[in-house]
């Protein structure tokens, strides 16, 4: 599970709203041990206060799903790792998560990116593949 999500460029991360509302965006990630790695970007985005961030400091419970498709369906699977979150905006983590993002994405080599690091320390990894 672990070598499919280093590998996979994109996945899904599932947050709570502090209504109890369910929150799910697409991210960039990198792994570095059994914690998943995001941040906030420069990419366009509609606000800079994004709700994820705000989901996980009222609500640390999160979830993320990684998964290919193929039109032959033998090539199916899907990993989802669940656990505990957290914003960190500096420090010796927020360095961590920044180096493996820079290393998995080129587009971050040359500006990398600033914001807040979104953490998800994976209390369970579960996932599914064709196995015919």
């Amino acid at each position: 599970m672990r070598d499919r999500v280093d590998t996979a460029m994109v996945a899904r991360l599932a947050t709570l709203r502090p209504d109890g509302a369910p929150h799910m965006v697409p991210v960039c990630f990198a792994r570095v041990g059994d914690t998943i790695v995001s941040i906030v970007d420069a990419k366009p985005k509609t606000a800079t206060a994004l709700q994820r961030l705000a989901n996980v400091r009222s609500n640390p419970v999160a979830s993320l799903l990684v998964d290919h498709y193929d039109d032959d369906w033998t090539q199916l699977w899907w990993v989802r790792i669940d656990g505990a979150a957290r914003v960190v905006d500096e420090g010796d983590e927020h360095r961590r998560a920044v180096a493996a993002l820079v290393e998995k994405y080129p587009q971050y080599r040359d500006v990398p990116p600033r914001g807040p690091v979104l953490l998800l320390d994976a209390t369970r990894w579960s996932g599914w593949r064709y196995a015919g």
